[in-house]
C-alpha cells in the first residue's frame, strides 16, 4: 500500500492548511454572529460566500471529484482523503471549498449518469457553487437501511413521471439555495428486487412538493436542514430520469462508496480537533493541586485517543487506496469497516474532550456538543452500523462455506483428539 501524496496533492494540502488558519477558523465566530443576528436557522451567512471566493482563488475548489472532467482535474481517493480530514476540522470548510455533502454525491451521480442536458442544467451550477441540492431516499414508513424497501412511486404518464410519497431526513432541503432533489422511488414494483427503483431529478419548486418540516438533531437545527418532504402528484418530464429505469439501486451504490470515505475522513478531522481542544484545556485547568494534564485518567484519555485516531486513519487510507487500485467493489469490506469504526472513534474522542471541559463541554461556548450531535447521526447515515457489521460478517463467513467442520478432523482414522489435560 502506498499512501504517499502526489506533489499536486501536497501543494493543495499546504494551501488548505494555510486557508484554514488564515480564513476558516477566524470566520467561525463571524458565522455564529451572523446566524444569531438573522433569526433564521436556515439563513445563508455572507461570510460563507467570502470563504468560497478565497478558496476558489487558491484552487481549493471541487477537490472531491475523482473523475477528470471538463470542470475538474480529479484527485485520487487517497489524495482527497487527506484533504477531507483537514476539511472536517471546521463545519465551514467543506462548503467553502464546494465539497459539502450531499452535493458531492449528487455531482458524482450527474457526472457519471447525467445526460448533457441534465449536466448543463444542474451539474454546472452545482460545480460553480451557485446552488445546492439534496438526495431524497429515506422514508418514514419503511426501514430505509434496506433501500429495496423504498415505497415512493414513480409512475410513467405520457411524457411525464408522476411522483407520490413521503421522504424524511433529507439533508440540505431547508436551504434557500437548494434547487433540485435527486429522488429514488419505484418505477416497477413487480420487477426483480434490485431493479424496481429509479432515480429522477425533481426541481424543489415543483407543484405538489411540500417541505413539511426541518427535523432537529438533539435539539440542533442544521443550517441546511434535515427535512421531511411530501410528494403529491409531482410531475417531472421523462427526461428527468437519471440513467435508465430500474437502475436506481445500482446508482445509489455507486454514490455511497466515495461518500463514506468522505464522511469517515471528516470524522477523523473532527476527532483531531477535539483532541487538540482537550489537550489545550487540560494544560491550564487545575484540580486537586495539579493541572488536569497531570492527572492519570486524563493522560489515559489522551493516549487512547491518539491510538484510536491513528488506527482508524490507517484503515480509512487503506480503503481509499483499494478504491483507487481495485475499484469501489473491491474495497467494499474496508468501506463497511471504516463506516462503523470512524464515527464511533470520533464520538469517543469528542466524549472525552467534553468530559475534560466539564460543564463548558456541553455548552455552545465550544464546538464539542455540536460535533457530538453531528457525529452521532453518522452511525445512521449512509447505512447504520448494524447493516455494515452484517455485511462484514457475511463476507467473512463466506470464506468458510466449504470448510470442513473442526470436529470432523478428529473422527478421521488418521487423527485422534489430544488427551485430556490432568
Amino acid at each position: 500500500m502506498d499512501f504517499e501524496l502526489s506533489p499536486k496533492a501536497q501543494d493543495l494540502q499546504s494551501l488548505l492548511l494555510e486557508f484554514m488558519d488564515s480564513y476558516v477558523y477566524p470566520a467561525e465566530p463571524v458565522y455564529r454572529d451572523q446566524m444569531a443576528a438573522s433569526g433564521d436557522p436556515h439563513f445563508h451567512p455572507p461570510v460563507i460566500e467570502v470563504l468560497k471566493t478565497e478558496a476558489r482563488a487558491r484552487g481549493l475548489w471541487n477537490l472531491f471529484l475523482p473523475h477528470k472532467t471538463q470542470w475538474t482535474e480529479g484527485l485520487s481517493n487517497v489524495e482527497y482523503a487527506a484533504l477531507a480530514e483537514t476539511l472536517g476540522r471546521s463545519p465551514l470548510a467543506s462548503e467553502a471549498c464546494n465539497c459539502s455533502a450531499p452535493d458531492t454525491g449528487n455531482m458524482e451521480i450527474l457526472t457519471m449518469f447525467g445526460t448533457p442536458a441534465q449536466q448543463e442544467e444542474w451539474l454546472q451550477p452545482l460545480l460553480e457553487g451557485e446552488i445546492r441540492s439534496c438526495f431524497a431516499m429515506t422514508e418514514p414508513a419503511v426501514a430505509s437501511s434496506d433501500a429495496t424497501n423504498i415505497e415512493c412511486s414513480i409512475v410513467r404518464d405520457g411524457d411525464d413521471y408522476v411522483i407520490n410519497g413521503r421522504k424524511w431526513w433529507i439533508s440540505g432541503a431547508a436551504s434557500h439555495r437548494c434547487k433540485v432533489a435527486i429522488l429514488m422511488g419505484k418505477t416497477n414494483p413487480e420487477g426483480p428486487r434490485h431493479l424496481q427503483q429509479s432515480m429522477v431529478l425533481v426541481p424543489m419548486e415543483s407543484p405538489g412538493l411540500t417541505n413539511v418540516r426541518a427535523l432537529p438533531v438533539f435539539g440542533y437545527q442544521d443550517r441546511e436542514g434535515h427535512c421531511e418532504l411530501l410528494f403529491e402528484d409531482v410531475r417531472v418530464p421523462v427526461t428527468s430520469l437519471l440513467g435508465e429505469e430500474g437502475g436506481g439501486f445500482a446508482i445509489a451504490q455507486a454514490r455511497l462508496g466515495p461518500g463514506r470515505i468522505h464522511h469517515c475522513m471528516r470524522c477523523i478531522g473532527m476527532a483531531e480537533r477535539a483532541l487538540e481542544l482537550m489537550c489545550r484545556r487540560v494544560q491550564h485547568r487545575v484540580a486537586f493541586g495539579k493541572t488536569l494534564a497531570e492527572q492519570g485518567v486524563i493522560q489515559e484519555w489522551i493516549a487512547n485517543s491518539r491510538i484510536e485516531i491513528d488506527q482508524v486513519r490507517l484503515l480509512t487510507m487503506k480503503a481509499a487506496w483499494l478504491m483507487d487500485t481495485v475499484g469501489n467493489k473491491g474495497a467494499r469490506t474496508e468501506i463497511s469497516a471504516i463506516k462503523v469504526v470512524a464515527p464511533n472513534v470520533a464520538l469517543r474522542v469528542v466524549d472525552r474532550a467534553i468530559q475534560a471541559h466539564g460543564g463548558a463541554g456541553v455548552s455552545d461556548d465550544f464546538p464539542l456538543a455540536a460535533m457530538y450531535a453531528g457525529l452521532r447521526t453518522l452511525r445512521l447515515a449512509d447505512g447504520p452500523d448494524e447493516v455494515h457489521r452484517m455485511q462484514l460478517a457475511r463476507r467473512e463467513l463466506r470464506k468458510y462455506e466449504d470448510a470442513e467442520p473442526v470436529a470432523r478432523r478428529y473422527s478421521s482414522s488418521r487423527a485422534t483428539p489430544p488427551p485430556p489435560r490432568p
